[in-house]
């Protein structure tokens, strides 16, 4: 069964305010099984254009990384995200070639 992806690309206007939501995210994201393989870092933009931050979580499942994103517990915390930036997202399902 292919893993899940969430790949995120945000733009954050109050850092403070962020880190409330990386402290409201971290529950469900270990009950759901997700590991950072991602999360902020040096980047290069070499084709097109980029926010600043980029975030890549890996889940067991596909069914385990759109459970998470739907779950109350990651809805309180997208709520606080919500209101100190702007953001793309995915989810993703995994390549098992």
């Amino acid at each position: 069964m292919p893993k899940g992806y969430w790949i995120g690309h945000v733009t954050i206007d109050d850092a403070e305010t962020y880190k409330l939501y990386q402290q409201a995210n971290a529950g469900p994201f270990k009950e759901y099984g997700a590991k950072f393989l991602v999360r902020g870092g040096a980047q290069t933009v070499r084709e097109g254009e980029a926010r600043p931050r980029s975030v890549v979580l890996e889940f067991p499942t596909l069914e385990a990384a759109i459970a998470c994103y739907e779950s109350d517990g990651y809805q309180t915390a997208k709520a606080i995200r919500s209101a100190v930036s702007t953001g793309d997202m995915v989810i993703v399902e995994g390549y098992e070639g």
